[in-house]
């Protein structure tokens, strides 16, 4: 399944990209993240299970057990705190 994912704040700093074009071996968000973390390095140390972060799909968040569809739209970001 092809994705659009997206990286925003620190992760987007981090990662040296701010989106790609992504063919995904799994369904879920969850797999897009375990796929995202098998390149190591940064990856496998910024979406660690304690590394906080969000996803959200097609601009709305999600929990990581969401079914991905073909084309979607996929935000990994930090948490954002306002005030």
């Amino acid at each position: 399944m092809k994705l659009r994912v997206l990286y925003f704040a620190r992760l987007r700093e981090r990662f040296g990209v701010a989106e790609e074009s992504l063919e995904l071996a799994g369904t879920t968000a969850a797999d897009l993240i375990a796929q995202l973390q098998a390149r190591g390095g940064v990856w496998e140390e910024e979406l660690a299970p304690a590394r906080a972060f969000r996803v959200a799909v097609n601009q709305e968040i999600v929990a990581l057990e969401v079914v991905l569809t073909d084309h979607a739209e996929v935000a990994i970001f930090p948490p954002v705190t306002g005030g």
